[in-house]
């Protein structure tokens, strides 16, 4: 092996690296765009927040549509590793879960223009929305899981249950802006306290 092969060897998969983080600081600007503006916010926008051009957007996700299943499955991801992470980081369990949960939040904000942007790709959205359940139910049950094993919270509420009442009263929070959902989930988690 000569020398340039060695190094081409070597800066190879730095670059794929970089790319890879460049698209998930992409990703995480248009994330943070869509929870502030809604999915239908310009490109130009979250060029902007990302510190791109919008020529380098549309390379990387050619419609709306790509764009904002890649932010949605990022999301999901971010989601799921940032249990663990909180778990371990957070003073309490609790206090993770309401981290955890405030993160979610943030999520389904973005996930409620999903449908609108798929159109009518019905097996898309069920393919979608079982990754959601697949890797995020796992997760926020580990979390219930170790909150009530600290005795902080009550220990009759499924994972699942948890979350569909989150995403409840998330529908319609970017309709009416006396409505803050955000205050009403924080509500709902300090209520899953145990009685002292």
């Amino acid at each position: 092996m000569d020398e340039n092969e060695g190094a081409a060897g070597r800066t190879a998969p730095r670059k794929r690296a970089d790319a890879r983080r460049n698209v998930e600081a992409l990703l995480d600007a248009a994330a943070a765009v869509f929870v502030a503006s809604g999915v239908e916010a310009p490109v130009r926008d979250i060029a902007a927040e990302a510190g791109v051009g919008m020529g380098t957007i549309y390379r990387h996700f050619p419609t709306r549509a790509d764009l904002i299943i890649a932010v949605y499955r990022h999301q999901v991801e971010a989601c799921a590793e940032a249990g663990p992470a909180l778990l371990a980081a957070a003073p309490t369990p609790h206090a993770a879960l309401a981290g955890w949960i405030d993160l979610f939040v943030d999520f389904l904000v973005t996930k409620h223009g999903l449908a609108a942007a798929l159109r009518s790709d019905d097996a898309g959205l069920a393919a979608l929305h079982a990754h959601f359940l697949d890797r995020l139910v796992p997760v926020c049950a580990r979390l219930l899981e170790a909150a009530v094993d600290a005795g902080e919270i009550r220990s009759d509420l499924e994972a699942y249950a948890l979350m569909r009442g989150v995403g409840n009263l998330c529908i319609g929070a970017d309709g009416d802006p006396r409505y803050d959902a955000r205050r009403l989930v924080g509500l709902l988690v300090a209520g899953l306290r145990q009685a002292v």
